[in-house]
C-alpha cells in the first residue's frame, strides 16, 4: 500500500506540474497582400490576451516563413520546415481571418496545406472580418479545421469593414467585441489544455 500511495503521489505532483504550465497559443495572421490591416487586428487580439495571463501568446506571421505555393516545390525551403515547428511548438490557434470571394485568402489555405500532424489535436478560435464580417470565410476555414482535426470553438467574434474600419484601413474596434474575444480565448485556452492530454 506505501508503494501504491508514493507511487501515485508522484504522479499527481507530475500532472499538477503539466497542469501549471501555461498553454501556448499563435495568433495567425491570414493575409500577406500589401496593405493588409491583419496586423491591427491580430495585435488588438494579442493586448486583450495579454491581460487575460492564462497563456502564453504570440502573432505568428505567415508572410515571415515566405512559403511557396503548395505543388511547385521539392519542399527543401527552410520556411517549410520553419512554419511546422513554429505550428508544432503551438498548443492551440486563433485565426485573424480576411473574407476575399466569399473564402479564406490563398495564403491562409496554402500555409494551412503546408502542415499536418502540427496541427491535429488543438482548438482553434476564429476572428474573421470583411463586408458581412467574414463570415462566409469563417465557415469555409471551419471544414478544412475539420479535416485538419483542429477543434474550432464556437464563439466567433466578427468585424465589419463598414463599422469596426476607418476608411477600410484604419483598424477601429467598437466596444461590443471585447466580450465576444474574452470568450473565445477562454474557449480556445480550455480545448487546447483538454487536446493535449490527447497528443
Amino acid at each position: 500500500m506505501g508503494f501504491l500511495s508514493k507511487f501515485f503521489g508522484n504522479q499527481n505532483k507530475e500532472e499538477v506540474t503539466m497542469t501549471n504550465e501555461k498553454l501556448n497559443i499563435g495568433i495567425i495572421l491570414g493575409s500577406t497582400r500589401q496593405g493588409r490591416v491583419s496586423p491591427q487586428v491580430g495585435e488588438w487580439v494579442k493586448e486583450i490576451a495579454n491581460q487575460r495571463g492564462d497563456a502564453n501568446y504570440e502573432i505568428v506571421d505567415i508572410a515571415d516563413f515566405n512559403l511557396p505555393f503548395l505543388g511547385t516545390t521539392d519542399g527543401s525551403e527552410p520556411g517549410i520546415a520553419a512554419w511546422n515547428e513554429k505550428l508544432a511548438n503551438l498548443d492551440g490557434f486563433v485565426f485573424i481571418v480576411q473574407e476575399y470571394n466569399h473564402s479564406i485568402t490563398g495564403a491562409l489555405k496554402n500555409a494551412l496545406d503546408f502542415a499536418r500532424e502540427a496541427w491535429n489535436n488543438k482548438a482553434a478560435g476564429i476572428v474573421s472580418y470583411g463586408s458581412t464580417g467574414g463570415a462566409r470565410a469563417a465557415e469555409h476555414l471551419r471544414g478544412i479545421c475539420g479535416e485538419l482535426k483542429i477543434a474550432d470553438v464556437r464563439t466567433h467574434p466578427t468585424l465589419s469593414l463598414f463599422t469596426d474600419f476607418e476608411n477600410g484601413t484604419k483598424f477601429k474596434p467598437q466596444e461590443l467585441h471585447l466580450n465576444n474575444v474574452n470568450t473565445m480565448l477562454e474557449e480556445v485556452v480550455a480545448w487546447s489544455g483538454a487536446l493535449k492530454t490527447l497528443r
